[in-house]
Protein backbone atom coordinates (compact mmCIF):
# COMPACT_ATOMS: atom_id res chain seq x y z
CA UNK A 1 0.00 0.00 0.00
CA UNK A 2 1.02 3.20 -0.81
CA UNK A 3 0.32 6.69 0.16
CA UNK A 4 1.19 9.79 -2.30
CA UNK A 5 1.16 13.70 -2.74
CA UNK A 6 0.88 15.35 -6.04
CA UNK A 7 1.72 18.44 -4.15
CA UNK A 8 4.94 17.10 -2.45
CA UNK A 9 7.33 14.67 -2.62
CA UNK A 10 8.18 12.46 -0.12
CA UNK A 11 10.24 14.13 2.44
CA UNK A 12 9.84 16.86 0.77
CA UNK A 13 8.85 20.48 1.59
CA UNK A 14 4.63 21.23 1.87
CA UNK A 15 3.94 23.96 -0.12
CA UNK A 16 2.94 27.00 1.93
CA UNK A 17 -0.83 27.15 0.44
CA UNK A 18 -1.56 24.04 2.73
CA UNK A 19 -0.08 25.74 6.00
CA UNK A 20 -1.14 28.31 8.29
CA UNK A 21 0.95 30.94 6.28
CA UNK A 22 -0.94 29.68 3.12
CA UNK A 23 -4.70 29.02 2.59
CA UNK A 24 -4.21 26.14 5.46
CA UNK A 25 -6.60 23.64 2.80
CA UNK A 26 -5.64 20.05 2.83
CA UNK A 27 -2.83 18.84 0.52
CA UNK A 28 -4.35 16.35 -2.30
CA UNK A 29 -3.41 12.68 -1.42
CA UNK A 30 -4.01 9.50 -3.22
CA UNK A 31 -3.18 6.29 -2.25
CA UNK A 32 -3.16 2.55 -3.92
CA UNK A 33 -2.48 -0.89 -3.14
CA UNK A 34 -4.85 -1.34 -0.39
CA UNK A 35 -5.13 -4.96 0.79
CA UNK A 36 -8.01 -7.11 -0.87
CA UNK A 37 -10.32 -7.55 2.09
CA UNK A 38 -9.66 -4.38 3.65
CA UNK A 39 -13.09 -3.02 4.98
CA UNK A 40 -11.94 0.47 6.16
CA UNK A 41 -9.29 2.82 5.97
CA UNK A 42 -7.70 5.32 8.49
CA UNK A 43 -5.77 8.60 8.06
CA UNK A 44 -4.01 10.56 11.23
CA UNK A 45 -1.62 13.21 9.83
CA UNK A 46 0.52 14.16 12.68
CA UNK A 47 4.11 16.49 13.28
CA UNK A 48 6.26 14.40 16.14
CA UNK A 49 8.76 17.24 16.50
CA UNK A 50 6.46 19.97 18.11
CA UNK A 51 7.50 22.28 19.51
CA UNK A 52 11.02 22.45 18.23
CA UNK A 53 12.67 19.72 16.47
CA UNK A 54 15.78 20.49 18.55
CA UNK A 55 13.88 19.84 21.54
CA UNK A 56 10.63 17.78 20.46
CA UNK A 57 8.16 17.58 23.63
CA UNK A 58 5.13 16.01 21.88
CA UNK A 59 3.05 14.81 18.47
CA UNK A 60 0.80 17.64 17.28
CA UNK A 61 -2.48 16.04 15.42
CA UNK A 62 -3.79 17.36 12.71
CA UNK A 63 -6.63 15.47 11.22
CA UNK A 64 -8.05 12.32 12.15
CA UNK A 65 -10.34 10.47 9.96
CA UNK A 66 -11.84 6.91 10.04
CA UNK A 67 -14.23 4.84 8.24
CA UNK A 68 -12.59 5.85 5.02
CA UNK A 69 -14.15 3.88 2.24
CA UNK A 70 -11.81 1.16 0.67
CA UNK A 71 -12.58 1.98 -2.92
CA UNK A 72 -11.45 5.63 -2.61
CA UNK A 73 -8.35 6.43 -3.95
CA UNK A 74 -7.44 9.47 -1.97
CA UNK A 75 -8.67 12.88 -0.82
CA UNK A 76 -8.75 15.85 -3.49
CA UNK A 77 -6.74 19.34 -2.34
CA UNK A 78 -9.08 21.43 -0.21
CA UNK A 79 -11.40 18.80 0.53
CA UNK A 80 -15.04 19.82 2.18
CA UNK A 81 -17.16 16.87 1.42
CA UNK A 82 -15.39 13.92 2.58
CA UNK A 83 -16.48 10.32 1.08
CA UNK A 84 -20.03 8.80 2.70
CA UNK A 85 -19.20 7.10 5.65
CA UNK A 86 -15.98 8.75 6.70
CA UNK A 87 -15.84 9.99 9.68
CA UNK A 88 -13.60 12.01 11.80
CA UNK A 89 -11.57 12.76 15.14
CA UNK A 90 -10.26 15.58 16.70
CA UNK A 91 -7.16 17.61 16.13
CA UNK A 92 -5.13 19.29 18.62
CA UNK A 93 -6.93 22.58 18.26
CA UNK A 94 -9.67 20.47 19.49
CA UNK A 95 -11.72 20.50 16.37
CA UNK A 96 -12.32 18.16 13.34
CA UNK A 97 -10.97 18.63 10.12
CA UNK A 98 -7.90 19.75 8.43
CA UNK A 99 -5.35 21.55 10.00
CA UNK A 100 -2.23 22.61 8.06
CA UNK A 101 1.46 23.05 9.10
CA UNK A 102 2.52 25.95 11.68
CA UNK A 103 5.47 25.10 13.17
CA UNK A 104 6.63 28.03 15.84
CA UNK A 105 9.85 26.99 15.14
CA UNK A 106 12.23 25.05 12.78
CA UNK A 107 11.70 22.52 10.37
CA UNK A 108 9.12 20.30 11.61
CA UNK A 109 8.57 16.70 10.06
CA UNK A 110 4.63 16.52 8.82
CA UNK A 111 3.63 12.51 8.66
CA UNK A 112 0.40 11.45 6.78
CA UNK A 113 -0.01 8.03 7.58
CA UNK A 114 -2.83 5.30 6.26
CA UNK A 115 -4.11 3.05 7.94
CA UNK A 116 -6.22 -0.56 6.36
CA UNK A 117 -8.38 -2.23 8.60
CA UNK A 118 -9.80 -5.51 8.68
CA UNK A 119 -13.10 -3.58 10.39
CA UNK A 120 -15.32 -1.02 9.96
CA UNK A 121 -15.30 0.96 13.35
CA UNK A 122 -18.39 1.86 15.26
CA UNK A 123 -18.93 5.53 15.75
CA UNK A 124 -16.18 6.44 18.50
CA UNK A 125 -17.80 10.19 18.76
CA UNK A 126 -15.18 12.22 17.09
CA UNK A 127 -12.40 10.70 19.39
CA UNK A 128 -8.50 11.95 19.58
CA UNK A 129 -5.68 9.81 18.03
CA UNK A 130 -5.10 7.97 20.97
CA UNK A 131 -8.68 7.27 21.39
CA UNK A 132 -8.66 5.91 17.21
CA UNK A 133 -5.24 4.31 17.87
CA UNK A 134 -7.17 2.03 21.12
CA UNK A 135 -9.88 1.65 18.41
CA UNK A 136 -7.49 0.31 15.68
CA UNK A 137 -4.99 -1.65 17.80
CA UNK A 138 -5.49 -5.59 16.70
CA UNK A 139 -7.49 -4.52 13.29
CA UNK A 140 -4.27 -3.15 10.66
CA UNK A 141 -3.77 -5.05 7.60
CA UNK A 142 -1.75 -2.95 6.38
CA UNK A 143 0.06 0.77 6.41
CA UNK A 144 2.12 3.25 4.54
CA UNK A 145 2.88 7.02 5.64
CA UNK A 146 4.74 9.82 3.30
CA UNK A 147 6.48 12.58 5.29
CA UNK A 148 6.56 16.18 4.74
CA UNK A 149 8.11 19.30 6.42
CA UNK A 150 7.99 22.77 6.24
CA UNK A 151 9.45 25.55 8.04
CA UNK A 152 7.79 28.89 8.50
CA UNK A 153 8.81 32.35 6.71
CA UNK A 154 10.73 30.14 3.95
Amino acid sequence: MEITSSAFTPGGSIPKLYTCEGRNVSPPLAWNGVPAGTKSLVLIVDDPDAPDPAAPRMTWVHWLLYNLPTHSEGLGEAIEELPQETLEGLNDWKRTGYGGPCPPIGRHRYFHKLYALDVVLPDLKTPDKRGLEHAIQGHIVAEAQLIGTYQKGL
